[in-house]
């Protein structure tokens, strides 16, 4: 038959590897909106590629159509042949009935996948506390996550499509999977689509982005800090256009008015105008002015923890003589492994928690608001309209020193007109999180507490909220899996680690490293409990030819040597070191020229400055430090 010939197709036939999947002209219709329109793209071997947008724009739906998974009303799905998908999505398909076993592993003997160092990298990394042969349906909602999530890793995939695969992950489980995906294929192999709020991991796996927007898909460059930076650019030249239309226009009217047309010359703009965009962009927050205005809110007192210790049913102690002070206008962001005591931690700060010793103070000005991960706050407005509650509050808000009506917080979170007409039940999860916490704004508590406050919102909803948690004026604790939320909206980061609250001086890579370490020597330990067994059984064969223990013999002899675990983990210390100490670096030579720009007669702001280099000097040197040591013990 005739007809123009397939550019999708030839390139296919041209390099077959080239090419995975992807679709043509195609359009989806859901009964109330056209999601899709025209759509054509492809995804070639090699692709890492993070996809974001609103919620509700497409972007579950995309990855659905290019697994094949929906059908398109117009258009089609193309696929090379022999390409395999994998796909997780938002729920599983796990069978109740299964052991954690099988429905990771399937049938296979234990000798076959314990032989395969992948599939137990992904079992120790995803599953370590989950029961090997336990049920599938006594676990809880996160535990399933983890396994749906083990099983479809274990698997080999050409193209592995992830829906929002960090949701119900620690800090720590996160960093695994990107480290794992980073490694999982060889560069130019294998393809990678992910759907996800979480923009460090965004930023770890992804070498390109796709936004999703108005039935289309954009494409940039890079992970999301080059996607955000390209966003800015394109609304600049968006921006540009309109002026440039505008002129026109009142160039014509000229015209018409004047018998004369106006003559105008076209101005060349670069692409580093971008930058210049940012150029003068003032901090995230003035920290100094918060904290002032906090203290008038709060005084000097507002928790303060004293030996404070927690036990449940007998048991070891959740919480083991904490001593915390957390003063007015501090941001703090707590991190530690499910069930790790974070949200007991945080009862007992609000001084609800029973205590086994100890003491908490609260301060008698304090006001705590808690956004809860459940949002059972929102329960009492039942099916109440969006508008009719937000009419219940006639009180203005400080914000960024400014008042803000109820009105304006919801158009800065993102409300539509057409949302104040919802019943508060019908919302979307992303919508009840942003109300719940303009509710908790509008009441004026001086010290919030947030609980997951990412969970349901798309990127630029986080922007939104962290932009409004920028002007508040109060005291701030944080637990969020987001490390990026984590690191932009806290000042300082703290751990839950046996039992203790411990400051991190270098966010949550020090917590990571952290708990590398604890499990570096907790495996030593039980490396030398089993050491006499082995000793006694090593020395009945020693007299063997070419017997043994395999160890070097002559000037080596004697001295301890490293596992190849050991040695990967003390390499990778030292790499993170040096990475660390570079980014210290820059922070002295921001804080240096800060310094050269502040007010010489405020020396308030001079010496906390100072006081900052000093810091960062000091944890330089402690890198610094346990890099020579590392060194030392790898001989080089």
């Amino acid at each position: 038959m005739g007809g123009h010939p397939d550019p999708i197709r030839e390139t296919c036939e041209a390099n077959p590897m080239a090419f995975l999947l992807g679709c043509e002209k195609a359009r989806v219709d859901f009964p109330t909106k056209t999601v899709f329109e025209d759509l054509s793209l492809g995804v070639d071997e090699g692709a890492r590629i993070g996809i974001v947008g609103r919620n509700g724009d497409g972007k579950s739906t995309l990855l659905r159509l290019l697994a094949g998974m929906v059908e398109p009303d117009e258009g089609r799905v193309i696929r090379t042949r022999g390409v395999s998908v994998g796909v997780l999505g938002q729920a599983d398909a796990l069978r109740d009935d299964d052991t954690v076993a099988r429905a990771v592993v399937g049938d296979a003997p234990e000798y076959e996948w314990a032989a395969d160092p992948r599939v137990r990298d992904i079992i120790a990394g995803l599953l370590a506390d989950i029961p090997w042969e336990g049920r599938v349906g006594a676990l809880s909602g996160g535990q399933r996550r983890r396994v749906d999530l083990a099983r479809l890793l274990v698997g080999d995939w050409d193209v592995l499509m992830l829906d929002e695969p960090t949701n119900h992950l620690d800090v720590r489980a996160i960093s695994w999977l990107a480290a794992h995906l980073r490694e999982r294929w060889r560069p130019g192999q294998g393809a990678l689509l992910v759907v996800t709020h979480d923009r460090w991991f965004l930023d770890e796996v992804c070498t390109s982005m796709w936004e999703v927007h108005g039935r289309a898909i954009h494409p940039f460059e890079g992970g999301f800090s080059a996607y955000i930076l390209q966003r800015v650019e394109r609304d600049r030249l968006a921006d540009l256009a309109e002026q440039k239309r505008q002129n026109q226009l009142r160039r014509e009217l000229a015209w018409l008015s004047r018998g004369a047309r106006a003559r105008a010359t076209k101005p060349k703009f670069h692409v580093a105008a971008a930058r210049e965009l940012i150029a003068d962009v003032p901090p995230l927050r003035d920290e100094i002015e918060l904290k002032r205005m906090a203290m008038a809110r709060l005084g000097k007192q507002v928790v303060d923890l004293e030996g404070a210790t927690v036990r449940f049913d007998g048991g070891d102690a959740v919480l083991d003589h904490v001593d915390w002070i957390i003063g007015p206008g501090d941001r703090y962001g707590i991190v530690g492994a499910n069930g790790a005591g974070k949200t007991t931690l945080l009862r007992t700060i609000q001084g609800v928690q029973e205590l086994a010793a100890g003491r908490v103070r609260i301060g008698q000005t304090v006001r705590f608001a808690v956004l809860s991960q459940h949002l059972d706050e929102l329960a009492k407005w039942g099916d109440e309209r969006v508008r009719q509650v937000i009419g219940r509050y006639s009180r203005r808000t400080m914000l960024d020193g400014k008042e803000a009506t109820p009105a304006q917080l919801l158009e800065r979170l993102g409300f539509t007109r057409d949302d104040l007409n919802e019943p508060v039940c019908d919302l979307s999860g992303g919508q009840k999180r942003r109300l719940a916490l303009m509710l908790i704004l509008l009441d004026e508590p001086n010290v919030l507490i947030l609980d997951e406050p990412g969970n349901d919102l798309d990127t630029d909803m986080l922007a939104a909220v962290e932009d409004l948690l920028d002007g508040w004026p109060g005291t701030l604790l944080l637990v969020t899996h987001d490390r990026y939320l984590m690191e932009r909206v806290t000042d300082h980061q703290f751990a839950i680690l046996d039992g203790k609250v411990r400051h991190l001086p270098g966010g949550v890579d020090e917590y990571l490293r952290l708990v590398d370490e604890r499990e570096q020597a907790a495996a030593r330990q039980a490396e030398a409990a089993t050491a006499p067994a082995r000793g006694v059984a090593g020395a009945a064969g020693s007299s063997a030819p070419g017997g043994g223990d395999g160890r070097a013999t002559g000037s080596d002899e004697g001295a301890p040597r490293l596992s190849g675990g050991e040695q990967r983990a003390l390499r990778k210390l030292m790499a993170s070191n040096e990475k660390k100490a570079d980014t210290l670096r820059g922070k002295i030579e921001a804080a240096r020229a800060a310094m050269a720009q502040a007010d010489p007669s405020d020396y308030v702001a001079l010496g906390e400055l100072q006081a900052e280099i000093a810091a960062y000097e000091d944890q330089i040197e402690t890198l610094e430090a346990e890099w020579l040591e590392a060194a030392e013990q790898l001989g080089e």
